[in-house]
């Protein structure tokens, strides 16, 4: 399931949202209720940039003890 992007026209606030992608009815504001939304355009990441995320993060796990962003071979590896 996509995560969509949305703009309420009537309050400009911005947020996503987890759809199915059967689901052709319009969501309503979560801010003011509105169902005057309009979807945006998502932005890509870029090249590569996922990788420097999934790395920050493994660091991040490691520094506070878990390892939970590791898979079960890379856990093996470094002892845990």
């Amino acid at each position: 399931m996509p995560i969509y992007n949305y703009r309420c026209t009537a309050c400009e606030a911005e947020f996503e949202l987890l759809r199915s992608l059967s689901d052709d009815s319009a969501p309503a504001c979560p801010d003011c209720g509105s169902p005057e939304v309009k979807r945006l355009l998502s932005r890509v990441a870029a090249s590569g940039e996922s990788a420097k995320l999934l790395k920050g993060a493994r660091s991040l796990a490691k520094k506070e003890g878990h390892f939970s962003n590791y898979s079960k071979s890379e856990r093996k590896k470094s002892g845990v």
